[in-house]
């Protein structure tokens, strides 16, 4: 099996610059950004607001393209894209929920490992 975002331990290591700590710091760092974007991407939808889900969006665009998370950063897009022009209600926002919420989960998953 192919291993989910196998660069992510090297773009921390060079990221902290040999600190160990500020490492574990960063990496718990990610991993509760993923969780809220999770959370609050669920909420976002179940309540149908768009204003939740750009906030979310925006606060963690930065650490997604950082650490190159770019399957998650695609996927929003697609999500934004999706809700400007059909809205909640169709197949293609529940789509798209659900193939974002499966990526998240395995980056949840890799950070998590690199956590141990």
């Amino acid at each position: 099996m192919e291993q989910i975002y196998p660069e992510l331990n090297q773009l921390i290591f060079d990221m902290a610059d040999g600190d160990k700590e500020f490492e574990k710091e960063l990496t718990f760092a990610i991993h509760k950004g993923l969780v809220e974007l999770k959370e609050v991407y669920a909420q976002g939808s179940l309540e149908k607001n768009e204003v939740k889900l750009q906030q979310i969006r925006h606060k963690l665009k930065p650490t997604l393209i950082m650490f190159e998370l770019f399957q998650i950063t695609d996927e929003l897009q697609k999500g934004k894209d999706i809700i400007e022009n059909e809205g909640f209600d169709g197949v293609a926002f529940s789509t798209h929920y659900e193939s974002l919420l499966c990526k998240v989960e395995e980056a949840i998953k890799r950070v998590f490992e690199l956590i141990q």
